[in-house]
């Protein structure tokens, strides 16, 4: 049940009538609309920006509109007070009995409770990770993955059809490094002393492995051979063994992608995928042959001044148009990138979400430039950009991984810390805000720590369960009988705002999918614990507000409800994290 949705409806109901009674224009776009907590608690229940946002197109002032709003809410049975504020919000006070069905339809349905048919099954594609096959996940990847696998959950939860993607950069100058790093690496498997690696190739240890695998599958074959004989073969065993390292480290995490796309399918056979595009770009008078001005801030003596195919990315929205073949003759990296997302439309997908890192955000316009080339309009790419972690330990930064050789890997934080500690706080900031992760904070036991904070809110709620089955043995607390308990009971301000927040959820959830912001629900979780906390402590020197009072079953079955509502909330939102909701802390 989301009463923040009901009321949208409403206050569109209240606009209709309006409009009908000609005493504002019909038409009026209400998209921009809101129903939300006031900032305020004390100033009621719920907050529109309804005549804010349409005084203008209704010829008319915030207030005198805001004023024939109220007029109409005032005859909803629901409404016990509506007045407007400052310059034209409504504030909206509801009866008792809404929050109490708010509570009611939490507790029957713990597990669907929030869930929403905003999303009407429609596809959208989210693409997240997709580092290049060349190593181990660091620290940053994690960042993206936790993000992109939390929002997928999360629009999932919303009601749309979600498709977890991965883009295999197997195509690029680097699997071909990554290749000769593995070479040296099976010379040293067949007993060569390779020495120090030299500049420009792979130092990790990580590749050990693949020299061992290259061995068992080759012997010597390859030793007295040309590059360019074994450099294909030698590159496709390199990439299968870092994406599956790669897999297993986010399998580590417990995320798992539906699609793993290769860049190489794309220009297999003449250049393919890529060719195509740019052949429907041409088609459209979209790409030309052209001189581009140096970059900002590079000397003139590095650039390199040619005639070249060009696409029209400026007449999408870009600063300057950008090339699709490098001075070889093969394509760029955003020609396949064109290419990539040109597919992602054919299969279906009219929105897109890519995870990158922050250091590819020049690159962002570009490639929304290109999705409205390629899709002629109709397809939206929204890009979040996921800002940079330093990884400290009790405020020092952490060295680097042997693994590696210059970073630290993302397996190596999660081996450490555990997976709900990683995804819960790579979640608890904005992704475009710089991450600040302590090794030694994220396993206190304390308040100061979100991820066990929100985890023993839930561990509180089973061990209330446990200590009224004790208390009344035999007792139905089941959520059937749970849900017909006397909720007017609940008077406290504690109680009430707790309650309060627990019927902000659906909302939340509505909003964050929206805006493409898992973090809301991190955020959320953290406030609605508080609350938790607090309330549980007020009981310790008020027995009156105790969860189970061995005196009064029926006050203690009224406050198991809200308890039961309570832990399903806070499991729904930490499953959407991915986070584990215990029942215990040990």
């Amino acid at each position: 049940m989301n009463i923040f949705g009901l009321f949208e409806k409403r206050v569109a109901e209240a606009l209709s009538r309006l409009a009908e009674a000609g005493q504002i224009p019909t038409g009026l776009d209400a998209s921009r609309v809101v129903v939300e907590p006031p900032r305020d608690p004390s100033h009621g229940d719920l907050a529109t920006n309804a005549a804010m946002v349409l005084a203008k197109e209704a010829r008319t002032n915030p207030r005198a509109l805001a004023d024939l709003i109220v007029a109409d809410l005032k005859n909803d049975p629901r409404v016990t007070k509506v007045e407007v504020a400052g310059p034209g919000f409504i504030n909206i006070t509801l009866v008792p009995q809404i929050f109490h069905d708010v509570l009611q339809a939490a507790v029957v349905d713990a597990d669907g409770f929030g869930r929403s048919t905003r999303g009407a099954n429609h596809p959208i594609n989210v693409e997240y990770v997709s580092a290049n096959p060349t190593g181990p996940l660091h620290v940053g990847h994690g960042r993206g993955a936790v993000f992109g696998d939390a929002l997928a959950a999360l629009l999932a939860f919303a009601g749309y059809q979600v498709a977890r993607e991965y883009y295999i950069n197997d195509a690029g100058a680097q699997v071909d490094v990554v290749a000769r790093s593995a070479y040296l690496r099976y010379r040293e498997a067949l007993g060569e002393n390779i020495g120090a690696i030299p500049e420009g190739l792979y130092p990790g240890d990580y590749l050990k492995p693949v020299g061992e695998r290259l061995v068992r599958a080759h012997g010597k074959a390859l030793l007295d051979k040309p590059e360019s004989e074994w450099l294909a073969s030698v590159r496709e065993t390199a990439i299968a063994s870092m994406m599956d390292m790669i897999r297993d480290d986010l399998a580590a995490l417990n995320i798992r992608h539906d699609i793993f796309f290769s860049e190489r399918t794309l220009q297999e056979n003449g250049g393919g995928e890529v060719a195509r595009t740019i052949e429907d770009l041409r088609s459209r008078d979209l790409v030309y042959m052209g001189r581009l001005p140096p970059p900002k801030g590079q000397k003139d003596d590095d650039w390199e001044d040619r005639e070249q195919l060009l696409f029209r990315a400026t007449a999408f929205g870009d600063e300057v148009d950008r090339p699709l073949l490098k001075s070889d003759g093969t394509f760029t990296y955003f020609a396949s990138d064109i290419a990539y997302h040109h597919s992602k439309f054919e299969r279906g997908f009219v929105d897109m979400i890519d995870v990158w890192g922050a250091d590819h955000g020049g690159y962002v316009k570009r490639m929304q430039a290109a999705v409205k080339a390629v899709t002629q309009g109709k397809g939206e790419l929204d890009v979040k950009l996921c800002q940079l972690v330093k990884l400290l330990r009790d405020g020092e930064p952490v060295k680097m991984s042997k693994r590696s050789g210059d970073f630290v890997t993302l397996r190596d934080v999660v081996d450490e810390v555990g997976r709900d500690a990683v995804r819960f706080m790579m979640i608890y900031r904005k992704n475009d805000a710089t991450l600040d992760f302590d090794l030694a904070k994220v396993v206190e036991q304390s308040k100061d720590n979100p991820v066990f904070y929100v985890q023993y809110a839930h561990a509180r709620c089973a061990s209330v369960f446990r200590q009224a089955s004790e208390a009344f043995a035999g007792e139905d607390f089941s959520a059937a009988k749970l849900a017909k308990a006397d909720f007017s009971v609940l008077q406290d301000e504690a109680e009430l705002d707790l309650i309060h927040r627990i019927a902000q959820y659906p909302r939340m959830i509505e909003a964050a999918a929206e805006a493409h912001e898992p973090h809301r629900i991190a955020f959320y979780l953290y406030d609605l614990a508080s609350s938790f906390h607090s309330l549980w402590n007020k009981g310790k020197d008020l027995p009156q507000l105790r969860f189970v009072n061995q005196t009064d079953k029926d006050s203690t079955q009224t406050r198991l409800a809200l308890v039961h509502a309570l832990k399903g909330v806070l499991g729904s939102g930490l499953t959407i994290l991915g986070v584990t909701a215990p029942d215990e802390m040990r």
